[in-house]
């Protein structure tokens, strides 16, 4: 040991790295031998690398975090297999028209939506952490893959099916989702805002309502991948072209709101059987497609020419269109720009339904095993013919409704799928495409967000309004891409900004008094001890104007920076210190010259025309700083402590001697290993060590008895008795460091005894 810190101590010679300047002056540390000494261990470099290294039961611990399935099936019991397969057969039946409906709006045959959800109900309950999340098919998913593949069909028209360009995306995605879950990146979701989100979703549902509009009335010869204002415009100048459709879709849509309607009554109206009621509600996507299935296969039964009007058609049977996914490379190239937002909205809108549920029935959401669980069930679906996926909000729903007990209900729901791609083929041929339309505009009429939100969203915050207004407007006048990406941009901007201007305010004091309650819970009188607190000078914080705030000691500031201190925020919270500093205080201090004019810098405001402060002025010299770093957290870059000691070295410049710079609420490790580094932390003028007790935080009674009751050796009653009894006092950090405060009442005490003790000894040396 003794030899590694000669060559360290040898190599900072050579290289000239002043170590020393950091540390406390010799024969600073108490002589006390009540108080036990304590050497905080700062963090290191191999601190840090050793706590990246894996361990012997990593690997272990990862598989297990991997396959979350075998912490639970081990206790599967017949209690929950009841209450799976009632939820799971039940949300097989709703899924069924929803997934052939949605299909249809990726522009892809009916039964790629069964391929779809086959596979996500599959694989989910293998990754996933929520017992009530159906990955499948939904509108938001379906229309993003719609509009890739009319991007790509027009760059490259005829050379791909539709097929191709589904499953490419799908792949692709997957590997992505997959990649992200295995290397547990899932807390990049939190960069990207809830707002552009929401605004996309009501975007997106809009659009939805609109392009299927034209198929619920039969209009044809509309191009439904324009922008949605173009769409519903040429909508209803098609209206003379209306069909026999429009029976059939509109009807669709009023009876299953009037389904939905009766239920949600009779829920009401019958407690007891509200289970019921809410079954019958869920089932009602079935119901209406079995109806009007059974309609037109009366219409079309004995019809040798052409429907009346426009049917499903043929449905293969099985799995016929199973295989690997294309990975041609013009192909990729073509799809890879769209990426981006499909596997954002992908992983927002899962994320934001498991979390969902999740606080409503009690468990914890890993958002990297659910994003892990999304990129297997698109890579995989692809084998089987699949396209993206992602949680669906409405089977969801059904699911939990159902009384769902485990994720194993998926595979139940699978099992559903499989029957209705082998045995009813020959049902979905009559599905009039009207009626999908219909349950189609049904299924997503909830999804914009409410005029209740909307005026949430404006009392909480009028910048995210504006910017869910503006998400809304680009999806509907230009295009869902561009929609996503222009919100996600500016609230990235206005999040920066923020950051990048946050403004510090000066404290100021007042005292404050406990108003106890009698037993009768009315108001008694005050305490007579009064408690120091620190409220902005400036009232910015609503606080009570007309309390009393007072500077605790003349010469003594007191900063509070509101924020994490980086790059982007230090050089405005170093301006604005400086400049509030000059402005309260005069030159130089009791014991230097006087500066004369020619000796101020040009730069310093109102100095030359108000001229030199002066003592009669009433304007105090600088004797201490104090730093509120509660909210700035651990670490701080190079910038923020380089800004700092340039303030530092400012202001002592001004005062013509070193001043004491006190920072409380350093709770980091790393934040106090970068501000000593900068030479903060320790004292900075001449001090006797002997009697200087300042900003020796203790707790304790006797060091390792374990206690943890609070005592400050600022009592020095209490250091008296400890002398008496022998009693140690163990301090909270580093005993060579006592300009670092455990909170501001114990910096701004510590400042105002330096401010009186640098006041005693210029009073000493002026006599």
């Amino acid at each position: 040991m003794a030899s590694t810190n000669f060559f360290a101590d040898a190599a900072r010679r050579v290289l000239g790295i002043d170590h020393q300047g950091t540390q406390s002056p010799p024969g600073y540390l108490p002589h006390d031998d009540f108080i036990d000494p304590y050497e905080e261990q700062e963090p290191t470099v191999g601190e840090w690398l050793r706590s990246l290294m894996p361990t012997k039961e990593g690997p272990l611990r990862y598989a297990r975090s991997i396959f979350l399935c075998a912490e639970w099936l081990p206790r599967y019991n017949l209690t929950w297999l009841l209450g799976d397969s009632v939820a799971g057969l039940t949300v097989g039946f709703v899924v069924i028209p929803q997934a052939m409906a949605y299909a249809l709006l990726a522009d892809l045959s009916p039964e790629y939506g069964l391929y779809t959800s086959f596979v996500g109900a599959a694989l989910y309950w293998i990754f996933g952490t929520s017992k009530d999340i159906v990955i499948g098919t939904t509108a938001v998913g379906s229309l993003l893959v719609g509009s890739v593949i009319t991007t790509v069909q027009e760059q490259r028209p005829g050379i791909y099916t539709n097929e191709e360009i589904a499953k490419a995306l799908s792949a692709v995605s997957g590997m992505i989702l997959l990649f992200i879950g295995l290397v547990r990146l899932g807390w990049i979701i939190e960069f990207i805002p809830y707002i552009p989100i929401s605004a996309f979703v009501t975007g997106a549902s809009i659009t939805i309502m609109l392009t299927q509009f034209p198929v619920a009335m039969g209009i044809s010869g509309i191009n439904t991948r324009e922008a949605p204002y173009l769409v519903i415009i040429n909508s209803l100048k098609g209206l003379p072209r209306t069909r026999v459709d429009a029976t059939i879709g509109l009807s669709s849509i009023v009876l299953l709101f009037a389904i939905r309607y009766l239920c949600a009554k009779m829920e009401t109206r019958q407690p007891a059987k509200k289970m019921v009621w809410a079954m019958i509600s869920s089932l009602r996507l079935t119901f209406a497609m079995l109806l009007y299935t059974f309609i037109s296969w009366l219409v079309n039964r004995n019809n040798s020419g052409p429907s009346p009007f426009r049917i499903v058609g043929k449905v293969e049977r099985g799995f016929k269109h199973a295989g690997a996914p294309p990975m041609d490379k013009d192909l990729l190239e073509l799809v890879l720009p769209k990426l981006p937002a499909v596997v954002i909205i992908l992983v927002i809108e899962h994320i934001a339904i498991a979390k969902s549920f999740g606080r409503v029935f009690n468990y914890t959401v890993v958002p990297s095993q659910e994003i892990l669980a999304q990129g297997a069930s698109n890579l995989i679906g692809t084998f089987v013919g699949g396209y993206v996926c992602t949680g669906s909000f409405g089977a969801s729903a059904v699911l939990s409704k159902a009384g769902v007990c485990t994720p194993l209900a998926g595979l139940l729901s699978a099992v559903i799928l499989v029957l209705a791609l082998h045995v009813l083929t020959s049902v979905f041929y009559y599905i009039p495409n009207a009626a999908l339309a219909g349950l189609i505009i049904h299924a997503v009429v909830n999804l914009p967000t409410p005029p209740r939100t909307l005026y949430k969203y404006w009392r909480l915050s009028l910048p995210d309004f504006f910017i869910w207004v503006i998400g809304v407007v680009l999806a509907i006048f230009t295009s869902l891409e561009i929609s996503i990406y222009v919100t996600i941009c500016v609230s990235l901007a206005l999040f920066l900004l923020r950051n990048a201007r946050t403004k510090g305010e000066f404290l100021g004091q007042a005292s404050i008094y406990h108003l106890p309650a009698n037993d009768d819970d009315h108001p008694s009188s005050p305490d007579t001890t009064p408690r120091p607190v620190y409220l902005p000078l400036t009232n910015t914080d609503g606080s009570n104007p007309a309390i009393p705030l007072t500077t605790p000691h003349p010469g003594v500031f007191i900063y509070r920076v509101p924020a994490p201190l980086s790059y982007m925020n230090q050089a405005q919270h170093m301006h604005r210190l400086v400049k509030h500093i000059k402005t309260y205080t005069r030159a130089g201090s009791s014991n230097t010259q006087q500066l004369d004019k020619g000796q101020w810098l040009w730069s310093d405001p109102g100095l030359p025309a108000k001229g030199l402060a002066t003592a009669e002025e009433g304007l105090p010299w600088l004797r201490a700083v104090v730093i509120d770093c509660a909210a700035v957290g651990d670490g701080l870059d190079v910038t923020s402590v380089q800004g700092l000691v340039d303030a530092r070295a400012a202001l002592e410049r001004y005062a013509g001697g070193e001043v004491e710079w006190h920072f409380a609420g350093v709770d980091g490790r790393w934040a106090r290993r970068a501000l000593g580094a900068g030479g903060f932390g320790v004292p900075r003028g001449e001090r006797d060590a002997e009697k200087e007790s300042t900003g020796w935080y203790v707790v304790g009674k006797r060091a390792g008895d374990g206690t943890r009751e609070k005592e400050s050796s600022e009592d020095e009653t209490s250091m008296e008795e400890g002398r008496g009894r022998k009693e140690k006092w163990v301090p909270v950090w580093r005993l060579d460091r006592p300009c670092f405060h455990v909170d501001l009442a114990e910096a701004v005490q510590a400042a105002m005894v330096d401010a009186r003790r640098a006041e005693k000894r210029e009073g000493q040396a002026g006599r």
